[in-house]
């Protein structure tokens, strides 16, 4: 039991400060206009199509006469395929191919383990391109895959950024 109540005690010790500095963090961000990680895992990162790395993964509604509101950097309608070539890039990744037209939540444990290694074996600068080449192929990717790689291209903004 004594056990234990160390263990509590070093994690509410560790965990309180670093809660306190994240919130520390957030709050500097929003006063320098910048996103928070709440944001993030929410929307798409504001990014707009100019910025190397940047990925906005919405797709076009074809809702033209919808209103932007104004609120991020680029207009949610905004997307990654637009105003980029419609050509496929290939980033030594044929065998997702097999992957167009599913669900993303209908990959087993070992398909979405594939889809991570592209991933991650991707060089920072061909995060973006990929992207877009996996959407032109029609592929979805899994959800824990999109996430992460939401979280890898807000990452790499808010170090461009600093």
């Amino acid at each position: 039991m004594i056990v234990f109540l160390i263990i509590l005690a070093a994690l509410v010790g560790v965990g309180l400060p670093l809660y306190l500095l994240h919130r520390a963090d957030e709050r500097r961000a929003a006063r320098k206009g910048g996103t928070d990680d709440a944001d993030v895992a929410v929307e798409a990162p504001d990014a707009t199509r100019d910025e190397p790395g940047a990925v906005d993964d919405t797709l076009p509604s074809g809702e033209d006469d919808e209103v932007c509101c104004g609120m991020h950097m680029t207009c949610e309608k905004d997307s990654l395929l637009a105003d980029v070539s419609s050509t496929i890039e290939y980033f030594d990744d044929e065998e997702l191919d097999r992957f167009a037209g599913r669900d993303a939540d209908g990959y087993t444990p070992e398909e979405i383990e594939e889809f991570r290694d592209v991933l991650l074996t991707l060089l920072p600068a061909d995060i973006a391109p990929w992207a877009r080449s996996v959407q032109l192929r029609g592929i979805t990717l899994p959800a824990e895959v999109r996430e992460e790689l939401l979280m890898i291209v807000a990452e790499a903004r808010r170090e461009q950024a600093q």
